[in-house]
């Protein structure tokens, strides 16, 4: 089961926000937080990682 822990404005910042969690070595995936098309620059894009990577990406997100 995959769960969000970050929202981005962007398509360009949920990328930015994918590929570090994925250099951290947890797996991230991208999705439109409102149904809309995947490839829209200008929408609300929800970040996701596993249900037990969880708490890493917590830990992660406090250091910074």
């Amino acid at each position: 089961m995959w769960v969000e822990v970050k929202q981005a404005s962007s398509l360009m910042t949920a990328e930015m926000w994918k590929e570090f969690f994925e250099g951290e070595g947890i797996p991230a995936r991208i999705l439109p937080a409102s149904g809309e098309p995947r490839d829209r620059e200008l929408a609300t894009y929800s970040i996701l990682v596993p249900g037990d990577k969880e708490h890493v990406i917590q830990e992660v997100l406090r250091k910074l």
